[in-house]
């Protein structure tokens, strides 16, 4: 078989291999079994809740069942037709069968990543907090990037994106901003994103033109429906109110509206003053913080799983998971797995499909990556 031919053979073989893991083949058959009686008992349907999740998780099993079986077949059935095809000598048909090779590699590398998206809360709207590191305005404009970024990538997805929370720099950028995506999925795909993110470039506020290291964190957690129980004590909580800041609106900086609120025993804060109303703050406020108390209690269940610290670090040099670099030279690269992209702009413009892949498939495989920072 040709070079080409079997470079993609290997390729989808290993997306296979990736696919059967990740969803943990025979239980995940055996799953399905049981859904599908579940489905066939009338009993189900007097719950309309308990029915909608047993159909979600059906779907999606079935979906990546179905989908890893017609990559095997039709691999299997390609592969059979180059072998008979170079037997016989037509070139035409050697070349038709790797070309359906290729595009069956790509077809598995998008399901692989589907099928990756099976954590507890993976199809959930998602919340991603940004703020920026020490450096002054260099840092707070880096983290408006990321902020437009997220954006971007968001929207791409199709998803609805709500700004949360906003506190602008003192000269331009942002301080922190927290965007809540609406949409499927969202949770599992950006939770990858999680961690400190460095830009390296020369500075617009340098006149010098010196090149300058700035760093932003990006905090990612998964919305919650109150189907979840969060369990939470009035008595450790802090909240304070304090007048919204930024543009629009009659009522910005005129009432206490925003609301701010910390949970003692972790010291999670968080903030909400995008609605006029103080009890709209609060309420949207009180989500999050459950929000981040269940992603905290699935990253301590992940931190056992793979014996690593999933604690928050610092924002600074050592921590990075990801390096942005505009000159002297153009590189984004991921400190995790490697994932490289020669083309910085196309990456802060939303293209985070490739990182977000490697990301996710290195959860699954659990393959640690000897990765050099960029200068």
């Amino acid at each position: 078989m040709r070079a080409e031919a079997q470079s993609h053979v290997d390729t989808i073989n290993e997306a296979l291999a990736l696919l059967r893991r990740s969803l943990d083949w025979d239980r995940a058959l055996r799953r399905l079994d049981e859904l599908n009686a579940r489905v066939e008992d009338q009993a189900l349907w007097n719950d309309p809740k308990a029915a909608q999740d047993v159909m979600r998780e059906r779907r999606r099993l079935d979906e990546a069942i179905t989908a890893t079986r017609a990559i095997e077949r039709d691999l299997s059935d390609n592969v059979e037709l180059i072998e008979m095809a170079e037997a016989e000598g037509d070139a035409g048909m050697v070349d038709d069968g790797t070309a359906a090779l290729a595009e069956l590699a790509a077809r598995a590398d998008r399901d692989k990543v589907k099928a990756l998206l099976s954590g507890e809360a993976d199809a959930n709207d998602s919340y991603i907090e940004i703020n920026a590191g020490a450096g002054g305005t260099e840092s707070q404009d880096w983290a408006e990037m990321l902020q437009r970024m997220y954006t971007r990538w968001a929207e791409r997805q199709g998803y609805k994106v709500e700004l949360i929370d906003y506190h602008a720099g003192e000269q331009a950028g942002i301080k922190s901003a927290t965007l809540l995506l609406k949409g499927e999925n969202a949770y599992g795909y950006a939770k990858v994103e999680s961690g400190v993110h460095r830009l390296v470039r020369i500075s617009p506020y340098d006149s010098a033109a010196r090149r300058h290291t700035s760093f932003s964190s990006v905090w990612v957690y998964p919305v919650i429906d109150d189907n979840i129980e969060v369990e939470i004590n009035e008595s450790d909580l802090r909240i304070d109110t304090y007048r919204a800041s930024g543009a629009g609106g009659q009522h910005i900086n005129t009432t206490d509206s925003a609301v701010r609120i910390t949970h003692l025993p972790t010291n999670i804060v968080v903030q909400c003053q995008n609605q006029r109303s103080q009890h709209k703050n609060k309420a949207e406020a009180y989500n999050q913080l459950r929000a981040r108390l269940y992603e905290r209690e699935l990253a301590e269940r992940e931190a056992v799983a793979n014996a690593e610290n999933a604690s928050k670090t610092d924002i600074g040099w050592g921590h990075q998971i990801r390096s942005y670099v505009l000159q002297p030279y153009q590189l984004v690269k991921d400190l995790r797995t490697g994932a490289t992209s020669t083309s910085p702009g196309d990456v802060l413009d939303g293209d985070l499909g490739d990182f977000m892949a490697a990301a996710l498939a290195q959860r699954v495989t659990g393959e640690k990556v000897e990765v050099e920072d960029v200068d």
